[in-house]
């Protein structure tokens, strides 16, 4: 006889743990928590720079994706790695805390209105969200919180790198900005990271370590999900594959959808649940046509500028030999250095065209020279820096398919980047700002040369463009809420699955339209309010 549960969760990423969490200590109830992925704990997965170590030499704590080629792309395709981790996104990310702007969640609440059942989605409506689970180091105020589970706080350690970036932004006429989560998200300054003394706080360590123990909640890991259990209209259960075989479970309360935007489309496909002729020609009964499934992909797209550097600055070489076993040691006997730091301390929102505008370029300085092997391994490493420059809110969008009713195949994945000529001129214009900036003082002063790009031709910066554009690891949208009368609106606005009672989509796959900036801290907004709409109190 199978399991039973009060609600099932699948995907342990962001908004799953918090969801999970929520329902356990607020709800009461008996919750499962199914992840494809991996443990969280691990000491490169725990420290602020370890991550990047493991996305170079590749890891059992990522799984990529290889995108459809792409012609845009002189057919090129993109690698798109993703959290197999408990924690998901938050627990290799970055870790810059970032929630876009309102004006994002105040179009997405436009975007919803036309629901027969809506509730709000506006800046005032998620802002409480955002406090409740923020536990903020520095600012206490009426746009954040001190009390959340969540870390967030200062970097524990800043480059000069990162202070020649941001005076040289400010040479350029951007104001100093000390916190973009605040009034306002233009200018240039220092994020605000998930992490506590030199620990990540991913959500797994937030909301899921907590409730070690608690026999209300059953986390289960590399427990693969084939397919929602689907009677009578109605989601009752789920079927997954880990080391032991195949098992089903079944709920008398809610299936939770938070597997991230190519495998949330994936698995409803999977399950009856998308376009119908998509659907039958991989021999798939239909439950419900919905056309929306696995469209509305956005991600942001990034491009960099890369220069030398003409002195040891920056943190080449840091993660290896000598430096690194000082930075440990400095680490693990003080509690400082360079291991309290992601080393992307800085960045900027700006718009390069008109800069009293909302911005449309988010960039990072990255203390290396962000380029692919083969590149580096032409030009010659060393210590330089990079200016990652996305683009908050590109216009390009992709899909994700199914390649075969094989629940084992990957996803079809075509992201489209720059495939809107609006993206590639917003580009070009991008490259030309930050191109400057390199010739800025102070940071011009410790630059030797710039690598890349080298024309600065509107043709030579499209094929910069072409060349390297990856993504910054941000898809949303292949699940999307959307208005009653919207026949790509998978969702209505309270995250249940159009047709199929007991379901619910809660990750970033849910977004109308992709926030102008990262999306980790939206994601666990999402899995708030899923839990509140679960629990009847939105």
């Amino acid at each position: 006889m199978a399991e039973v549960f009060d609600h099932i969760v699948i995907g342990g990423g962001s908004a799953g743990s918090v969801a999970a969490s929520r329902l356990v200590e607020d709800g009461g109830g008996r919750v499962l928590l199914l992840e494809a992925g991996h443990h969280h704990r691990h000491p490169l997965l725990d420290m602020p720079p370890g991550v990047f170590k493991l996305l170079k030499n590749g890891s059992k704590f990522f799984k990529t994706h290889l995108s459809e080629p792409q012609a845009q792309l002189d057919g090129r395709r993109a690698e798109i790695p993703q959290g197999n981790v408990l924690g998901g996104g938050s627990s290799v990310n970055g870790q810059a805390y970032v929630r876009g702007r309102p004006s994002d969640y105040d179009a997405w609440n436009e975007t919803l209105r036309g629901n027969n059942d809506a509730i709000g989605w506006g800046w005032d409506d998620v802002l409480p969200h955002f406090k409740r689970l923020e536990g903020n180091r520095t600012f206490n105020d009426d746009l954040h919180g001190t009390e959340g589970k969540l870390t967030v706080s200062d970097p524990g350690h800043i480059g000069d790198m990162a202070r020649w970036f941001v005076q040289a932004l400010q040479a350029q006429g951007e104001p100093f900005n000390p916190d973009f989560n605040g009034k306002s998200q233009r200018g240039v300054g220092f994020f605000q990271f998930t992490y506590d003394k030199g620990q990540r706080v991913s959500t797994a360590y937030a909301f899921l370590d907590p409730l070690k123990g608690d026999p209300r909640l059953t986390i289960r890991l590399q427990a693969e999900v084939q397919r929602i259990v689907i009677e009578n209209g109605r989601a009752v259960g789920v079927v997954y594959r880990d080391k032991r075989g195949l098992h089903e479970v079944r709920t008398n309360g809610e299936v939770i959808l938070s597997a991230g935007a190519f495998v949330t489309p994936k698995i409803l496909m999977l399950s009856g649940i998308g376009p119908a002729d998509h659907l039958r020609k991989h021999g798939i009964d239909v439950e419900v046509d919905l056309a929306g499934v696995g469209q509305n992909l956005k991600d942001h797209p990034d491009v960099s500028v890369v220069a030398r550097a003409n002195g040891p600055y920056g943190y080449y070489g840091q993660d290896s030999g000598w430096n690194m076993i000082r930075n440990g040691l400095e680490f693990k006997l003080f509690g400082r250095g360079l291991i309290t730091t992601t080393g992307l301390e800085a960045a900027c929102f700006v718009n390069p065209t008109d800069p009293d505008a909302p911005p449309t370029h988010e960039a990072y300085c990255i203390p290396v020279m962000y380029l692919d092997p083969a590149t580096l391994k032409q030009i010659g490493d060393g210590p330089g820096v990079s200016i990652q420059m996305v683009l908050l809110k590109p216009q390009s969008v992709g899909e994700v398919r199914l390649r075969s009713a094989d629940p084992a195949a990957m996803p079809m994945i075509s992201p489209n980047f720059l495939k809107h000529p609006a993206d590639m001129e917003a580009m070009i214009a991008g490259l030309r700002y930050f191109r400057k900036t390199m010739d800025t003082k102070p940071l011009a002063d410790r630059i030797k040369e710039v690598v890349a790009p080298l024309d600065m031709s509107d043709a030579g910066l499209a094929a910069h463009c072409r060349k390297v554009v990856k993504t910054n690891f941000h898809p949303v949208g292949t699940a999307k809420m959307g208005a009653d009368g919207d026949p790509m609106a998978v969702l209505d606005a309270r995250m249940r699955v159009r047709g199929i009672a007991g379901l619910r989509v809660c990750d970033m796959s849910a977004v109308p339209d992709i926030p102008a900036g990262n999306t980790n801290a939206p994601a666990m907004v999402l899995g708030d309010r899923c839990a509140d709409l679960v629990l009847g109190r939105l």
